[in-house]
């Protein structure tokens, strides 16, 4: 490489920089907005809560909520486009919890329905004790007091998106207001 060439790739990252660290500055003191649905709407990820490389492919946006004292993990939110119906993909998330006395974890699921916009979307409330399976080929690792908040949203024209912010118990209760915000972000582009 020549001495032009550095100076120049020094020069773009330097510009580079200059044009994107005010962004990310801004996106830490409100936020880091993202794009779902084929690029149709936008939302806000809240303060504090931390990008992070998806674990999967079929993950679009993958997030870290900050933990609660005295918890021993971070909340995990992440965003994807998939199939199935509402009520099938619902029955699924509360297939991964079961509860420590045996008791109907279904019964025990809160549900609402907001609409946000022109979109509906099901939001579900889930607590117990969490298989945790991070992708398809790993095995699953149960653990104990955690909650999920979860949320179907129904676009116009791009089919359903899936939200899920799950974590220990105190952890997901310290971010909650934060993750409906963010649902209530959601605008059109």
């Amino acid at each position: 490489m020549t001495i032009r060439t550095r100076n120049l790739l020094g020069m773009a990252l330097l510009g580079w920089l200059g044009l994107v660290a005010p962004r990310l500055a801004a996106d830490d003191a409100e936020g880091s907005a993202f794009v779902i649905a084929d690029g149709k709407l936008t939302m806000s990820a809240p303060k504090g809560w931390v990008r992070k490389q998806p674990s999967v492919r079929i993950i679009e946006h993958e997030f870290a909520a900050p933990k609660a004292e005295g918890d021993d993990a971070d909340g995990r939110f992440t965003v994807m486009a998939a199939g199935g119906s509402i009520e099938a993909n619902i029955d699924r998330w509360i297939g991964q919890f079961s509860q420590p006395d045996g008791s109907s974890t279904k019964e025990k699921t809160r549900q609402e329905q907001l609409t946000v916009g022109k979109n509906k979307i099901q939001v579900v409330d889930i607590s117990g004790s969490y298989k945790d399976q991070r992708g398809p080929m790993t095995p699953a690792v149960t653990r104990e007091d955690y909650r999920m908040l979860g949320a179907i949203i129904s676009t116009e024209n791009s089919g359903l998106i899936f939200l899920k912010f799950y974590g220990p118990k105190k952890t997901i209760a310290a971010n909650e207001k934060g993750f409906q915000e963010m649902l209530k972000s959601i605008k059109a582009k």
